[in-house]
């Protein structure tokens, strides 16, 4: 069954689709499938300066985080970034409260996933 779930989730065909994505799945309390949208090895910034390394500290992150279901709004995007299989992605928060920088590496499949993330490199 899980299997069957996330081959519907929606792949981030393009670097800039992964904020949209990871803005959606965060509204809709899917850890999974924010997981998914990270390399096995990946790094996730966290307040405090804690960092979690991998798909289970990231995981672990993303659960904590959605457990009082925040709601999240879409930045302002800037173009991506692109060298060969990687790209540099950043976005303008809502309200000029901060901004994010993310690295993703394009898959085998074609698709992008995060590699890097800071989401918040002012707050």
């Amino acid at each position: 069954m899980t299997e069957n779930i996330e081959a519907m989730r929606e792949r981030a065909r393009r670097p800039e689709d992964l904020s949209r994505l990871v803005v959606e799945r965060l509204n809709d309390g899917d850890v999974d499938g924010l997981v998914e949208l990270y390399e096995s090895d990946a790094v996730l910034a966290l307040p405090n300066g804690v960092v979690a390394t991998g798909i289970e500290e990231i995981r672990a992150a993303y659960a904590r985080l959605v457990a009082d279901r925040p709601v999240f709004q879409l930045g302002s995007q800037a173009p991506a970034l692109r060298a060969g299989d990687l790209a540099l992605t950043s976005s303008r928060l809502p309200g000029g409260s901060g901004a994010t920088v993310e690295v993703a590496r394009r898959q085998a499949d074609g698709s992008w996933r995060w590699i890097l993330d800071q989401p918040n490199v002012l707050g």
